[in-house]
């Protein structure tokens, strides 16, 4: 049978997810959703931030009321909430409706997108990033491998804040140790992450080419006190056999 992206983060009973980071944050969400989503598990997915509308391709609930998306939520069925739509993207709820979706629903599993990157490999969050909510049980931190070794200011968001992290100059390579102290620094993958939460870092994107780079990434994020665990997630299928 199959080794599920779930099965290898670790998720227990019941769990708000929050994913975070650059380089493949909503397949992460959609495919976790899936995956948990079997006949006796109802799944809410979210983002705190904004998607683009032409992801969403689960029910959809236009509210963040507890009472609505309790009613719209069905076993064996992912529930996508949205507040609203800007011009091709769909907007979620604040970190703390999510947090009354975890309390005040029957969800098993809130899986929430909490950061955005502009389709980008890596990035350092902003003041204002990234929007976790509070209760958070596990925290998903995601960045691709397919930023090693590339420029910073080509594969970056936020370039000069991943640059500095890094204490490196934004048009050098991005190296393994460099990308480690980016995510596990507290002003970069590790920032705003509620204490008792689980740390997840799951490196992304990765080939047959890019194996042995990404283990060896995986590996030194796991020496950091902080992080539980750390993953690799293949490019083309995240179901691991």
């Amino acid at each position: 049978m199959p080794i599920t992206l779930a099965d290898r983060i670790g998720i227990e009973e019941r769990e708000l997810i929050s994913i975070i980071g650059a380089g493949g944050k909503s397949t992460v969400l959609f495919t976790l959703g899936r995956e948990l989503a079997d006949p006796s598990h109802r799944v809410i997915l979210t983002t705190t931030t904004m998607m683009a509308a032409d992801q969403i391709t689960e029910p959809t609930c236009w509210a963040d009321d507890p009472i609505e998306v309790e009613r719209a939520l069905e076993p064996g069925v992912p529930l996508f909430v949205v507040t609203g739509e800007v011009p091709g993207k769909a907007t979620g709820p604040t970190p703390a409706a999510v947090d009354r979706l975890f309390l005040e629903t029957s969800a098993d599993f809130v899986i929430v997108e909490a950061d955005g990157a502009r389709s980008m490999s890596i990035k350092a969050p902003a003041d204002h990033e990234p929007v976790i909510p509070r209760l958070s049980t596990t925290v998903i931190v995601v960045a691709a491998i397919d930023a090693i070794g590339r420029p910073i200011s080509k594969v970056a968001h936020r370039p000069n804040l991943v640059a500095n992290l890094a204490g490196v100059q934004v048009d050098d390579p991005l190296t393994i140790a460099n990308a480690a102290k980016v995510l596990t620094h507290d002003n970069g993958g590790l920032k705003s992450i509620p204490g008792s939460a689980r740390i997840v870092m799951a490196i992304t994107k990765v080939t047959r080419e890019t194996e042995a780079s990404a283990n060896e990434l995986a590996n030194i994020l796991e020496t950091h006190p902080r992080v539980n665990r750390a993953v690799t997630v293949p490019s083309r299928s995240i179901a691991l056999s």
